[in-house]
C-alpha cells in the first residue's frame, strides 16, 4: 500500500515528522486503531506531518494523514481467523516466522510487524524526526533505536494484566498451557519496553502496572490522557431512548471485560425491571463461554442483542438511544467506551477496576461506580438510573462536562508533541546498543525453519 497524505514541501521550523507504527490498526476492536486515528488527525491539525505505518486490519484515518501498508500474513482476519496461508503468499522470512508461531499457539503479528517496518524504514532516518510506536514493543524496534532514531513507544495497559486475569479463568490446564504460549510474545515486549527512552501511557493506573509488572523506570514514563472526538459524540436530543435499553462495548470471550457479570446483572436486574434488555456492541462467539452463560440465565435474543462492525454513526445512534451505558471491565488502562458514554451524555454505570475510577471521577458525579465482577453490584446501580430520571439528568450533564474538560485529542496531541520534542532534544545518534543479541531463539531465521514443521 502506497503512502498518502501531505508531502514534505516547505517545513515550518516547529513542524515535526512522525511516523506513527501500529501493527494492528483495526478501527473496531480495542482501542489501538482509534488511538492512531485519533491521535494523527489532531497532530496533522496542530500543523505536524504525520504519516502511519500499519498492518491489517488497515486503520481509518482522516485527511492529510499519510498510510503506508506493512502487510502482514493477515493470519487472524475474519471470517477465516488461524488460516494456513498459500505457499505462494510466504514470500519472506518474516512470512515463515509469523507462520511458525502461529502453528505452534503463539501470537506472532508484534514481532513479525517490527521485523517488517524495520526494512521498509531502512535509509529513510532523515526522512523522520520521530518514531512513535504504538504498544508493539517488537524486536525490531531495538535495531531502529541502535540505528539512532528517537523513538517513543505507547503502552494503553501491561499485557501482563490480560494474561493473569486469562490465565486466573483458564479452568483446564490444557488451556493454561494454550494461555501461556499465546502470551509467549509478553516477554519480549517488556525487554523492548525496558530500552525505549520514554513510554507514554494513559493513565496514572497503567503507569504503577507498568512500572510494577513491565520493570520500567518510573522517570521514563509520562501519563497523557487521552480524548474522544467530542464533535461526534455529543448529546443526540432528536434521538428517543429506549426504554430499558442497556448498552456496553465489549467482548464476548475476553474475561477481562467483565461480560459475564453484566449478563448474570441483566438477569437478576429483568426481575424487578422486565424490560431490561442489552446490546453488546461486539462479537458474539459460538464457541466461546457466553451462550452457556445466556443459556444458564435464560436470557433469550429478546434479552440481550450482540452487534459488530458498526459505523461512527451507528455507534453513535446505539449511545444516544441507551438509558444507560455500563463499563463491567474486570481492568481497564483507560476505557474509551467510559469517555465516549460521557461525552454522549448517556448515564454511566462503571466498574472500579483499573483507571475507571479515574476515568469517571468520584461515585454519583459523572458515572456510578461498583466493585468489579460483582453483579449484585452491577444490577443495584443499573436499576438505581433506571428508575430515577433525574439522576440519569445529573450524570449526563455531568459526564459531558468531564470530558470537555479532561479528555479530548487535542489536549493529548498537544502534550504528545511535546514529548516528541523533548525526546529529539536529548537524542543522540547510536545512543542504542545494538540489539540483536535479543532475538535469541526467536530470530527470524530459526522461526522460519519452524514453519516447515507446521
Amino acid at each position: 500500500m502506497a503512502a498518502t497524505g501531505n508531502s514534505l514541501g516547505a517545513m515550518a521550523p516547529d513542524r515535526l515528522r512522525v511516523a506513527l507504527l501500529v501493527y494492528r490498526g483495526n478501527p473496531h476492536s480495542g482501542g489501538q486503531g482509534v488511538y492512531t486515528r485519533y491521535l494523527a488527525r489532531e497532530l496533522v491539525g496542530l500543523g505536524h506531518e504525520v504519516t502511519v505505518f500499519a498492518g491489517q486490519p488497515w486503520p481509518v484515518l482522516d485527511e492529510g494523514t499519510g498510510l503506508v501498508g506493512v502487510p502482514s500474513l493477515d493470519l487472524y482476519r475474519q471470517p477465516d481467523p488461524f488460516r494456513l496461508p498459500r505457499i505462494s503468499e510466504l514470500r519472506s522470512a518474516a512470512d515463515l516466522a509469523e507462520l511458525a508461531i502461529m502453528c505452534s499457539g503463539g501470537f506472532p503479528e508484534p514481532r513479525t510487524f517490527s521485523w517488517r517496518v524495520r526494512r521498509v524504514l531502512a535509509g529513510q532516518r532523515g526522512r523522520w524526526d520521530v518514531l512513535h510506536d504504538n504498544q508493539t514493543f517488537g524486536s525490531g524496534m531495538l535495531d531502529l533505536m541502535a540505528e539512532g532514531w528517537p523513538m517513543l513507544g505507547t503502552c494503553h495497559h501491561p499485557i501482563t494484566v490480560d494474561r493473569a486475569l486469562e490465565l486466573r479463568h483458564a479452568g483446564t490446564w490444557r488451556r493454561s498451557l494454550s494461555l501461556r504460549r499465546w502470551y509467549g510474545f509478553v516477554e519480549m515486549q517488556k525487554r523492548v519496553a525496558r530500552r525505549m527512552p520514554r513510554i507514554v501511557t494513559v493513565s496514572e493506573s497503567s503507569r504503577r502496572d507498568i512500572v510494577e509488572q513491565m520493570g520500567i523506570e518510573p522517570a521514563r514514563l509520562s501519563v497523557v490522557p487521552i480524548g474522544v472526538d467530542h464533535e461526534r459524540f455529543r448529546p443526540r436530543p432528536e434521538v428517543a431512548v429506549v426504554p430499558g435499553r442497556i448498552m456496553t462495548t465489549t467482548s464476548s470471550d475476553v474475561p477481562l471485560k467483565g461480560l459475564v457479570p453484566l449478563l448474570e446483572a441483566l438477569a437478576e436486574l429483568r426481575l424487578e425491571h422486565p424490560g431490561a434488555h442489552l446490546v453488546v456492541v461486539g462479537r458474539f462467539r459460538e464457541e466461546g463461554p457466553v451462550p452457556r452463560v445466556l443459556a444458564r440465565l435464560g436470557l433469550d435474543r429478546g434479552a440481550v442483542r450482540f452487534v459488530q462492525g458498526v459505523s461512527d454513526a451507528e455507534l453513535v445512534q446505539l449511545y444516544a438511544e441507551a438509558e444507560v451505558a455500563v463499563v463491567p471491565s474486570l481492568y481497564e488502562g483507560f476505557s474509551l467506551p467510559a469517555v465516549e458514554a460521557m461525552a454522549m451524555g448517556t448515564p454511566l454505570v462503571a466498574t472500579t477496576g483499573g483507571a475507571l475510577p479515574e476515568v469517571v471521577g468520584d461515585d454519583g458525579v459523572a458515572g456510578l461506580l461498583v466493585p468489579p465482577g460483582d453483579p449484585g453490584a452491577l444490577s443495584g446501580a443499573i436499576g438505581k438510573v433506571l428508575a430515577d430520571r433525574q439522576l440519569g439528568a445529573r450524570l449526563a450533564t455531568e459526564g459531558r462536562r468531564r470530558v470537555l474538560e479532561r479528555f479530548t485529542w487535542r489536549a493529548a496531541a498537544v502534550a504528545t508533541a511535546q514529548l516528541y520534542r523533548e525526546l529529539i532534544d536529548r537524542s543522540t545518534p547510536g545512543a542504542a546498543a545494538p540489539a540483536r543479541r535479543h532475538l535469541g531463539r526467536h530470530s527470524p531465521a530459526r522461526l522460519a525453519a519452524g514453519a516447515r514443521r507446521c
